[in-house]
């Protein structure tokens, strides 16, 4: 039985989180007449945190996000012009290409004959899908599991519904918070690979130990695992 060695994909595989930063920056710029960029952003994050029961995460979901957080800011005084920016600002980032990071390619196929592949990753359905198909690295996965969360007991339950050992798993990942802690607390392996920029909702609340691996690039991955 060959290892199962799974990828998050947003910021692991490919871009993703500069592309909410840009159209932060445009939702600022919006607003502006109405309240400074602090306040902008902590009544957006607080209105994402409020929505993630309803929606999920995704771009559709910050999108209607940003609409809700438009009017409250403006006390409803948002036209249907202002409205429409919005809601362009949304389907502006559903359209943007997906190339995969540096590295990416060359390491998903040198690694696909040595390893079982899968993507694990949270998000839209319908939108992380598509991704997978933009950046032509879906060929090379055997699995892919898009959920609404990524804690110990998603991975429990994908580990038990794909017939997966955790001491044969091992995750690859940008975040902390999602792709290492809870693997680890399974008993599997997690190897972490920083992206530049990190969503709040992300961001570990407390000081971790680190108790796994930490890379500069993607590219350094296969001497890491062959050295196992």
């Amino acid at each position: 039985m060959r290892r199962t060695l799974a990828f998050d994909a947003d910021d692991t595989l490919w871009h993703n989180e500069g592309h909410y930063a840009e159209t932060q920056e445009s939702f600022r710029a919006l607003l502006r007449p109405f309240h400074d960029d602090a306040w902008i952003d902590a009544r957006l994050h607080d209105t994402e945190m409020r929505n993630l029961q309803h929606y999920g995460y995704g771009i559709k979901g910050f999108t209607l996000s940003m609409i809700e957080t438009a009017l409250e800011l403006t006390e409803d005084r948002l036209d249907g012009a202002g409205i429409r920016r919005v809601v362009e600002l949304g389907k502006a980032m559903l359209d943007k290409p997906v190339a995969p990071l540096p590295g990416v390619t060359e390491v998903v196929q040198e690694l696909a004959g040595e390893f079982d592949l899968m993507v694990i990753t949270k998000g839209d359905l319908f939108d992380q899908e598509t991704k997978l198909v933009k950046s032509g690295l879906g060929l090379h996965f055997s699995k892919v599991e898009i959920v609404s969360e990524k804690d110990e007991s998603t991975y429990a339950a994908i580990l038990e519904r794909q017939g997966i050992p955790a001491s044969r798993f091992t995750m690859v990942g940008n975040s902390v918070k999602s792709d290492i802690l809870p693997v680890l607390a399974l008993g599997g392996r997690a190897i972490h690979i920083p992206y530049h920029l990190t969503w709040t909702h992300e961001v570990v609340d407390s000081p971790v130990e680190a108790s796994f691996p930490v890379l500069k690039s993607i590219r350094d991955l296969p001497a890491l695992l062959r050295s196992w």
